[in-house]
């Protein structure tokens, strides 16, 4: 009887499997209409193998008679000589095989409803629900495994969880202190989600660093940098530090100065800053452009430009630059002026009529 147990386990837990996970999936089929039913049974195929598996061993262990009634050890409890068989050491492990499977399939539900909210989320315009979605996955999971803790010291280890906590006394106090960054990093990513400074897609610069929201996680923030490096700062960072959301701007600041040689007269001057101006005025993206003649330098009269532009992708801020970069190069030569560079000039005294006389 043993042996066909567990053949007839391991025979039939693909298919018992795929049966429970596809009976299960009713419960969710209006929820995940646009789901595929194979992406749920992928889900949860293992952790129903893994608990019939489990179940089959244990019923076909509990047929042996020998030598589940070996003393293993025993122990003294209330004045009485308590004994611990080989049976109930293998039903202990077979409790917490059992309750750490069922856990398994609640958390696979969790990831499941997650994919499901994460889809219709991407085809919504709103960005908060990306945000939202990973962050109460990660919430309900570790709920899940707070409970599931608890749910084996009761069962397996038999411990009272509520005496246990009660009595952690000073441990208690320095396991609280212990979690303080981690309960500070929780009730940021609450602030966050409440406030909103940020979603998912934006681009902000936080205490010097800068790059795009990735994930808003239980403990902390993802961001990709523009060199493509994935920084991940606590959410406590995110909200105590000097957070700028550049993705929310209205426009991009550009400012820059140009050093034209000191043989360039006045005139041409007026000529070159009126061009640059009428250029900038007549952009569709630039607008509020300033162009000055700003200072005189150790080797350059100093012009500077001033714009703004409006938010667009950056890829494109970088090429309406370009764009006024090479006209401005463009005037200047135009106007018979030229961009100058630090160079230094040599002036020798010339002999006067007493030093030859003398020579």
């Amino acid at each position: 009887m043993f042996g066909v147990i567990i053949l007839l386990g391991l025979f039939f837990k693909r298919i018992v499997s795929r049966f429970l996970s596809k009976l299960l999936f009713k419960l969710f089929k209006k929820f995940a209409e646009d789901v595929r039913l194979e992406t749920f049974v992928a889900l949860l195929l293992k952790p129903f193998e893994f608990f019939i598996t489990v179940f089959s061993l244990f019923l076909a262990v509990n047929q042996l008679k020998h030598p589940l009634g070996v003393v293993v050890y025993t122990y003294k409890k209330a004045k009485l000589v308590e004994v611990f068989t080989l049976g109930e050491f293998l039903d202990k492990v077979f409790l917490f095989l059992i309750i750490l499977s069922v856990f398994w399939i609640f958390l696979r539900i969790i990831d499941f409803v997650a994919h499901v909210l994460m889809y219709k989320a991407a085809r919504s315009e709103n960005k908060a629900d990306d945000q939202l979605v990973p962050f109460l996955k990660e919430l309900f999971k570790f709920i899940v495994y707070f409970i599931g803790f608890f749910v084996l010291l009761g069962y397996v280890f038999e411990v009272n969880a509520l005496s246990l906590i009660t009595g952690l006394g000073i441990g208690g106090i320095a396991i609280a202190l212990a979690a303080k960054e981690s309960l500070e990093n929780l009730i940021g990513s609450f602030t966050i989600f409440i406030d909103k400074p940020f979603t998912v897609g934006d681009l902000v610069k936080v205490d010097g660093v800068e790059g795009t929201i990735e994930k808003v996680g239980f403990r902390s923030t993802v961001l990709r940098s523009t060199d493509k490096t994935t920084i991940v700062i606590p959410n406590r960072a995110m909200i105590d530090g000097v957070l700028e959301n550049l993705t929310r701007r209205n426009y991009r600041r550009v400012k820059f100065n140009i050093g034209l040689t000191y043989e360039t007269d006045s005139e041409t001057i007026k000529r070159i800053i009126y061009e640059i101006n009428n250029f900038l005025d007549n952009h569709p993206h630039t607008s509020d452009n300033t162009v000055t003649f700003d200072s005189f330098g150790d080797s350059a009269l100093h012009v500077q430009v001033l714009y703004l532009v409006e938010n667009i992708a950056y890829n494109q801020f970088l090429q309406i630059k370009e764009e006024v970069n090479f006209k401005v190069i463009e005037l200047v030569n135009q106007h018979g002026s030229e961009f100058a560079y630090p160079t230094q000039r040599t002036v020798g005294d010339k002999s006067t009529g007493f030093d030859k006389e003398n020579r």
